[in-house]
């Protein structure tokens, strides 16, 4: 069974920068699509990016142009590169990973089976 492990986050200024980090255990982790979501104080939570075993990205139109979803299969280790933050980004970032299907494009929660814990991100603005 896959394990995920976020890292990275903490309190940053807005406009600054983080990058999270999704450490994943097993020796599949090249054959999952992989997500991110997020949820803020009182919102649902919400799809940011992902990422198929292809490489194809999705964006959630939110953080499109300042987000960046990569993944280091030589690792097992997916990463999300946060810039140009905003207040509105404050929230448990969580990552998630399923096997990949071609048919899916993984932007919705039920997409996956497997979640971390998730890691606080906090914008002062």
């Amino acid at each position: 069974q896959v394990q995920l492990v976020e890292s990275g986050g903490g309190l940053v200024q807005a406009g600054g920068s983080l990058r999270l980090s999704c450490a994943a255990s097993g020796r599949t982790f090249s054959t999952y699509a992989m997500g991110w979501f997020r949820q803020g104080p009182g919102k649902e939570r919400e799809f940011v990016a992902a990422i198929k075993r292809s490489g194809i990205t999705y964006y959630a139109e939110p953080v499109k142009g300042r987000f960046t979803i990569s993944r280091d299969n030589a690792k097992n280790t997916m990463y999300l590169q946060m810039n140009s933050l905003k207040f509105e980004d404050t929230a448990v970032y969580h990552c998630a990973a399923d096997q990949d299907r071609f048919y899916k494009d993984y932007r919705t929660s039920d997409d996956y089976a497997l979640w971390g814990q998730g890691t606080q991100v906090t914008v002062s603005s």
